[in-house]
């Protein structure tokens, strides 16, 4: 009878344990958003010193990803803001605001008083209207370690005319949310999806909202018809009439057995039609079935809005989930959606034809020098494609290994590829951006501008801040305008030195603190005299060697099965520690 009534005692004591750890979390939880409210709010202290506006021309943006890239509504100029960026150990956000000079090639970092807090996965969308604006909605700051996330809920607008920042309060928007999309349709932004994160949970959205240009309010739309299952990082882009809104692919997580996440990456398509005048509009969902080839599923895709309203969609990376491993296949292929004739299909770049060529090509349908229409499509059948395996050596010494696939070199018949061995005149590989997920892309006049974003190889995380330009009416090859610099991929291993001990005793601390009602105040005194207590004349050493299996029991019992017994054993002795002290 004894040793099970111990045993019982035991049990019920883990469950307290369990629950208390519970409501400890929730608590934290809370906490850990107010002290990144306290983060922000201390940002923006900063920039509210900042009285005039300063425009210095500078060195291309450092490197990045999760930014927004935009075309300006009036000048040869795209505009990035905001972006993220983690060397390993430590998170950086930015609200940084950078204007490209198409024309002159050239960066300047514009300083504009009383911005928007640093920010990345936003939305920023360009409208004509009041000589220029760039409207931005929401995205996430987070904590430097990474652990903590606050999502906005916040929209803004920057005048481009003025070069000032106007934060927009209207009540009934969309709730705190990061990965979603927002597209200008007609006189409204339209915004779809996104997710929000805490250290207890998540959520995916699959809620649509307007906000009217013309009153400058918030509404949520209710639309008729089977919606998009939530999601966030999808494709959304406007039907060329404005009629509505093209949503393809996205990622979604939930939480399967044992509390494991599980990822899921969409590639379905629906179509969000308005109808009806603007005073009654009506929208309504359906289900889309494309013709043509889509491409393979993925998520973290680029995604920019082509001549005669084509849909561009670039690299990603698809994610295979193992129980405790994660790697993914990252993509640096492009694919175009006709959103008038709903089809698919690869982009194949064609690469620079020599004039020697077309000449040849001339003599064979007609008059020298004459080109015959059509000619060139018969002559060019295409070849396999070719991989590519680059060697890139970093700063510290790591080696990258970059696979790119590259489309084979169009065929010429066998007495021209003779001729262009004798005078040494054969065309280069085409060059392109390697394989990479959340980079931004935007599309000006005509061409497809493209920057940084990120890959990894093995545990390590490579953010890029190259740049490329493609002619999407020719379609030839990818013009590089900065080229990937080794120098800039830092990277820090995860340390595991003071700055986690310290951590490790504070989230012990915070297993023993006092509980506000006083019957919990009496039960973790009943907890604590269950303890190893402290021997006279013994010190913080001797203690922890002594109850180091019992501590260690403790905190397994508190971090669960799954956790590494190695950071058990530290926690039991910050645990171990924190009680020593306070006896």
């Amino acid at each position: 009878m004894g040793k099970k009534g111990k045993k019982d005692k035991k049990v019920k004591g883990a469950e307290k344990t369990a629950a208390k750890m519970e409501k400890k979390v929730s608590k934290r939880s809370k906490r850990e958003e107010e002290d990144l409210e306290a983060l922000i709010a201390e940002f923006q202290t900063l920039d509210a010193k900042k009285t005039q506006v300063v425009e210095t021309t500078c060195p291309p943006p450092s490197p990045r990803l999760n930014a927004s890239f935009s075309p300006h509504p009036e000048k040869d100029e795209l505009i990035l803001f905001g972006g993220e960026f983690f060397n390993g150990r430590k998170t950086y956000l930015y609200n940084e605001l950078f204007f490209y000079n198409i024309k002159k090639n050239s960066w300047v970092k514009s300083e504009i008083p009383n911005p928007p807090p640093p920010r990345c996965a936003h939305q920023a969308v360009v409208v004509p209207q009041g000589g220029g604006q760039l409207w931005v909605f929401g995205g996430e700051f987070a904590s430097p370690d990474g652990e903590q996330f606050y999502h906005y809920k916040d929209l803004w607008v920057l005048h481009l005319a003025t070069h000032t920042w106007e934060n927009i309060k209207a009540p009934g928007g969309p709730s705190g949310r990061s990965g979603h999309r927002m597209v200008l349709s007609k006189k409204q932004l339209l915004v779809f999806g996104g997710f929000h994160e805490s250290t207890r949970d998540f959520i995916y959205y699959n809620d649509i909202y307007s906000f009217s240009l013309d009153s400058f309010s918030w509404s949520r739309l209710s639309p008729s018809g089977s919606a998009p299952s939530p999601r966030s990082a999808c494709q959304m882009t406007s039907t060329p009439d404005a009629s509505g809104v093209i949503i393809y692919g996205g990622y979604s997580k939930a939480k399967a057995k044992k509390d494991v996440e599980k990822g899921t990456i969409h590639s379905d398509m629906f179509l969000l039609k308005r109808e009806g005048k603007e005073d009654q509009e009506k929208w309504s969902w359906s289900r889309v079935n494309p013709s043509g080839t889509k491409p393979p599923p993925r998520s973290g895709f680029s995604l920019a809005v082509g001549p005669a309203g084509r849909a561009v969609l670039f690299g990603g990376v698809c994610d295979e989930e193992e129980e405790e491993t994660l790697e993914g296949d990252f993509f640096n292929d492009l694919y175009l959606y006709d959103t008038a004739k709903n089809r698919w299909f690869p982009a194949q770049l064609r690469g620079n034809k020599t004039e020697k060529k077309r000449r040849r090509r001339g003599k064979k349908g007609g008059a020298e020098g004459e080109e015959v229409e059509g000619e060139e499509e018969e002559a060019d059948a295409p070849q396999g494609p070719v991989e590519v395996v680059k060697e890139i050596v970093a700063e510290d010494g790591t080696v990258m290994t970059i696979k790119e696939v590259i489309p084979g070199a169009r065929a010429e018949e066998e007495e021209e590829e003779e001729e262009e061995e004798d005078d040494g005149s054969a065309s280069a590989p085409l060059v392109e951006p390697c394989p990479r997920s959340s980079a931004m892309a935007t599309v000006r006049q005509g061409k497809l501008f493209l920057y940084g974003g990120m890959f990894e190889v093995g545990d390590r995380q490579f953010t890029l801040n190259d740049f490329y330009c493609l002619d999407l009416h020719k379609m030839d090859q990818w013009e590089v305008l900065i080229e990937m610099d080794p120098k800039t991929q830092e990277w820090l291993e995860e340390s595991e030195s003071e700055d986690d001990e310290e951590e490790e005793e504070e989230e012990a601390r915070g297993g023993e603190e006092e509980e506000e009602e006083s019957e919990e105040e009496s039960e973790d005194e009943e907890d604590e005299g269950d303890h190893p207590p402290v021997q006279e004349g013994e010190t913080v050493t001797d203690y922890q060697a002594r109850t180091e299996q019992y501590w260690a029991g403790v905190a397994r019992a508190n971090m669960g099965p799954d956790a590494k017994d190695k950071k058990v054993a530290k926690v039991g002795l910050a645990m171990a520690k924190v009680f020593y002290e306070d006896q």
